[in-house]
């Protein structure tokens, strides 16, 4: 699927190096947890999450990669659990939340796109902010980090508000 500057694909299981190394990145280390290769294999096989590769329109190489749960989900919610981009500042990120928005609402046609984001990770926060998304709630000091504990911020977004946006 083309999206502005990026297209998406599912995940290939050849594609993990790649996504894994992106992970162990210090940019994107402090802001999520790291995946072990079996997890990452059992979610590109699991019929209820979508695991995406994001590919630079223009040559396509991988420039990140989104993780979706809740695809099977009677209530018509889903959580848009993980996007990782490596090359941050080129608009990569802002297109692959529209795409997201765009792939939830309109052709799956779910109610509900909810995340969590760490308090720390005010890149990502303001993105979403400025995308639609609304602050729902704080899950306080919930994710261990070294000797710290961090917040999440919990964000949603709902059919009407995307198609009144």
């Amino acid at each position: 699927m083309k999206f502005d500057s990026i297209s998406i694909r599912p995940t290939a299981e050849a594609d993990l190096d790649t996504i894994i190394a992106m992970e162990r990145s210090d940019d994107n280390t402090p802001y999520i947890r790291q995946w072990p290769r079996e997890k990452h294999l059992e979610a590109i096989s699991d019929t209820n999450i979508g695991h995406f590769v994001i590919q630079a329109s223009d040559d396509d190489r991988i420039v990140g990669y989104i993780i979706l749960i809740g695809l099977e989900n009677p209530d018509k919610r889903i959580e848009f659990k993980r996007i990782v981009i490596n090359e941050k500042g080129n608009g990569y990120g802002r297109a692959a939340v529209q795409f997201i928005k765009r792939y939830v609402f309109e052709e799956l046609g779910f109610h509900r796109l909810w995340l969590e984001v760490l308090e720390n990770n005010q890149r990502a926060y303001q993105l979403y902010k400025s995308e639609g998304f609304v602050d729902e709630g704080v899950h306080r000091e919930s994710l261990k980090q070294g000797e710290r504990y961090l917040s999440l911020i919990v964000m949603s977004m709902l059919r009407h508000e995307y198609e009144n946006k």
